[in-house]
């Protein structure tokens, strides 16, 4: 009698290792190890979608440069001139960038892996690869606009004469922190979306509401003292007055960044589980 397992090695072209991907019921925990072994498809999709997001383009990744600073000069008009909202001693303009910069990240992050899936459903019903490398990606490829407003940033702190500190060494950190919230709520948007496609409709309308509820074009110190746990229960208020902190050089508030740490924790401990329980299903219906 032949041996089983020497049976089943060659049918499937003579490999020594071949993977049998059975179904898993109920809840199940993050792969990390299975995410890091596909870690180069990782990287072609995140280059493919910088090269996509400027091929063809008039100006390139010139539109990084016009799009926060446009948003800047509108809100500065708007809010700063004409509404007199105050911005903690600072220049208007710097300030609201400062609130701009991480928030224009996490709304195209946000988006963007909000409708990956849906626009990779070709891939997604040919081959087998950890489906969180798409909503993963569509994050990462935002990188590229966050680091030239980040140069831009710089500039204006310059203009405005307001002093580079060492409080930028933090700037990193909390960047990998925005990019844990969204790719959080990404995922859990991206599986919503799968089953439900008229939420692509609805995440436009949310992120445009979730900008005003957090601190981009207006200081959280306007909010009472004793309320304003309820505000960084947003978890990207909290982050939003990190990055003033960091590039203005004021002091942070570590009560508000720790209660929104702790929000950004949940966000992306149920999206990403809501993820993963909803994966096996997304070959068959998207």
């Amino acid at each position: 009698m032949s041996n089983p397992d020497q049976t089943l090695q060659e049918h499937f072209f003579g490999y020594d290792h071949v993977t049998i991907i059975e179904r898993q019921r109920g809840w199940r925990m993050l792969n990390l190890k299975e995410i890091w072994a596909y870690r180069e498809l990782l990287w072609v999709l995140v280059a493919r979608d910088i090269k996509v997001r400027y091929k063809q383009t008039v100006l390139g990744a010139a539109w990084a440069l016009i799009q926060p600073l446009a948003t800047m000069l509108l809100f500065s008009l708007v809010f700063g001139r004409l509404a007199k909202i105050p911005s903690d001693g600072f220049p208007y303009p710097i300030f609201v960038f400062a609130g701009l910069l991480p928030w224009t990240f996490f709304a195209n992050a946000l988006t963007a892996s909000s409708n990956s899936l849906v626009g990779q459903q070709q891939l997604i019903s040919k081959v087998y690869f950890p489906r969180l490398i798409i909503p993963l990606s569509s994050v990462g490829s935002g990188l590229v606009d966050f680091v030239i407003s980040f140069v831009i940033m710089l500039a204006l702190m310059v203009y405005f004469g307001v002093g580079w500190s060492l409080h930028l060494l933090a700037v990193p950190l909390l960047i990998v922190a925005v990019i844990f919230i969204a790719l959080g709520i990404g995922t859990l948007l991206s599986a919503l979306t799968v089953s439900y496609r008229d939420f692509r409709y609805v995440i436009p309308f949310m992120v445009q509401f979730w900008m005003y509820a957090t601190p981009v074009v207006y200081p959280a110190s306007l909010f009472p003292q004793k309320w304003q746990w309820l505000l960084y229960l947003n978890p990207m208020a909290g982050l939003i007055e990190a990055f003033r902190s960091a590039f203005l050089g004021s002091p942070f508030a570590p009560g508000g960044i720790a209660i929104s740490t702790l929000s950004a924790v949940v966000f992306f401990l149920f999206g990403v589980f809501y993820f993963e329980k909803m994966e096996r299903r997304f070959a068959d219906i998207i």
